[in-house]
């Protein structure tokens, strides 16, 4: 298991930016993917863009043209850069660690508060 550690949430306005980061523990050794979702109240999680050990990436529709995740191996950071937010982008957003070889686990960080206000 890894400990994640988020950081960056806040309120702003619509069209800002935010930044969040997260910080695990332990090692990247080995294949895993890094990645963050949200949920809004009374909605499920949802996937938000995630990137591989190997640095490829998936996002969803939403968070295509907006968001940017990034990885640092070293620094066992993962970063998603939040441009142009909106409204509905207002939710608790949670960090994830999926490991895949040579252990299968998965750990999830407390999630940080994301507002857009109108």
């Amino acid at each position: 298991q890894v400990q994640l550690v988020e950081s960056g949430g806040g309120l702003v306005q619509v069209g800002e930016s935010l930044r969040l980061s997260c910080a695990h523990s332990g090692t990247s050794f080995g294949v895993n993917v890094m990645g963050w979702y949200r949920q809004a109240p009374g909605k499920q999680r949802d996937l938000v863009a995630t990137v591989t050990s190997g640095e490829s990436t998936n996002y969803a529709d939403f968070a295509k043209d907006r968001f940017t995740i990034s990885r640092d191996i070293a620094k066992s950071t993962v970063t998603l850069q939040m441009n142009s937010l909106k409204p509905e982008d207002t939710a608790v957003y949670y960090c994830n660690f999926r490991s895949l070889y040579p252990r299968d686990f998965e750990s999830w960080g407390r999630g940080t508060q994301v507002t857009v206000s109108s």
